[in-house]
């Protein structure tokens, strides 16, 4: 296989766990800002578990306790708390000392309802599966490194929107998150993130016309094909704003 196409699968692959991060994680599993169907779900999931090894239970916990405790002490990975760039490259690991509490992931995850994948042994090292897959397509040193690739950059996205989009861009609200344009298109709209956090259970992130958020493109599709539909979205008050 050509590097072009390596290139080419191992981007397509980060896309897929971007926009179902942002998708399944985020907005459906977290706040709950739309239903998807089962199927989709158990797609999502299955992805996220063997290219990331995120625990939707886990991520959900540690992102309700960054917004009741939003840019203040007891926010599991604030900049203005640790500093900005402590939280760029080390969110991963801010991430981890959190997820791994079970009084944390009990007091925030009282709703979460494991399907077969959380109930399935060892799914939490899905990611190994994952590293084997690259292996099987491209070979093991290639393999490896793009899986490397993978899991670095698909890290990073995620440190960019809890670091730079808490304290660089441009706010539409009177919260301490930013929007940043670019970094939403790199994140599937996780980058409006001041927009987020005035409305955290909306399905849309994006509220003004020159704002874009790639995510919402594919709910609607979604949608339109009976696979979700959208609970929550703060258009009334989003206007009068």
């Amino acid at each position: 296989m050509s590097i072009g196409w390596m290139c080419v699968i191992t981007l397509g692959i980060l896309q897929m766990s971007v926009f179902f991060t942002t998708i399944y994680l985020h907005r459906a599993v977290t706040h709950g800002g739309l239903h998807l169907h089962p199927v989709v779900r158990f797609l999502m999931h299955l992805e996220l578990t063997v290219f990331t090894g995120v625990m939707p239970r886990e991520w959900a916990a540690v992102h309700r306790k960054h917004h009741q405790f939003s840019d203040k002490e007891g926010d599991p990975h604030s900049p203005y708390v640790y500093g900005l760039w402590k939280v760029f490259f080390g969110n991963f690991f801010y991430y981890r000392s959190e997820c791994k509490n079970p009084a944390v992931v009990r007091k925030y995850t009282p709703d979460y309802r494991p399907d077969i994948i959380d109930r399935t042994p060892g799914a939490n090292y899905g990611v190994l599966l994952g590293l084997a897959i690259f292996m099987l397509m491209f070979g093991w040193a290639w393999g490896l490194a793009a899986w490397a690739f993978h899991v670095v950059a698909y890290i990073l996205l995620n440190s960019s929107v809890n670091s730079i989009c808490h304290m660089i861009g441009s706010r539409n609200f009177d919260n301490l998150a930013t929007n940043i344009q670019w970094i939403a298109l790199l994140t599937a709209g996780e980058g409006l993130h001041n927009n987020h956090h005035e409305f955290p259970s909306s399905a849309r992130l994006s509220l003004r016309r020159w704002e874009f958020d790639p995510a919402w493109a594919v709910i609607r599709l979604l949608e339109m094909l009976g696979l979700a539909s959208v609970s929550r979205l703060p258009i009334a008050k989003a206007k009068a704003a």
